[in-house]
């Protein structure tokens, strides 16, 4: 018997839920290192996944819009609000752009590089980034969704962008900065998209 035993009998009664408090704690601890490690594993890959499928996709519109040029420069786009700023006027929409910037054959440039590039991007995230193996229709359904609200949003943020850029910078840098906002502000909006689409598969113990 121990001193402390001897002073103070009753830590023998309360040695089991000493054991069983330290067991819950290191089994909380290894659950949130083993969903760290998770996270950082899968939120790695979906950032070097990303970036290559943005270069891509400003390379498509480097060349995509010579394409389209047949389909004309009219203003397509909705809901055509006219704005003014640093003195240039253009229409904001949150889907298409107006003719001093594109219209329609850039709007069609746009949406095809987008549409390619998360054609290539959903697999990837799929099978390698997360490892789902959950009903791909579903899936596709719900990123399909996503991409629709998230193309409004970046759309709504990007006709100012190419309007207010065209004004300062030639074609080729304001495609950067319209693949870096696209991909900027999707890419964090749908890792969290993914991480709901995309349950990863628990591995099946023998």
């Amino acid at each position: 018997m121990t001193y402390n035993t001897f002073l103070f009998p009753e830590a023998i009664l309360d040695t089991p839920r000493l054991f069983t408090a330290i067991a819950e704690w290191l089994a909380i601890f290894v659950y949130f290192t083993t969903k760290t490690n998770q996270w950082v594993r899968e939120g790695g890959l979906f950032v070097i996944v990303f970036n290559l499928i943005t270069v891509l996709k400003y390379f498509l519109l480097q060349f995509l819009p010579y394409v389209f040029v047949g389909m004309g420069d009219q203003s397509f786009g909705w809901p055509g609000i006219s704005v003014t700023l640093f003195g240039e006027t253009f229409q904001w929409n949150i889907l298409g752009y107006d003719q001093a910037h594109g219209g329609l054959a850039y709007f069609m440039a746009y949406m095809t590089a987008m549409i390619i590039g998360e054609c290539i991007n959903f697999p990837i995230q799929k099978h390698f980034v997360f490892r789902s193996k959950r009903n791909t229709g579903k899936q596709i359904a719900w990123y399909a969704a996503a991409f629709c609200i998230i193309t409004c949003i970046v759309n709504s943020i990007n006709c100012v962008w190419v309007a207010v850029a065209g004004i300062f910078v030639p074609d080729f840098i304001y495609n950067i900065g319209t693949t870096v906002l696209n991909g900027g502000v999707s890419m964090v909006v749908f890792f969290f998209v993914n991480k709901i689409i995309f349950p990863e598969t628990p591995k099946v113990t023998e």
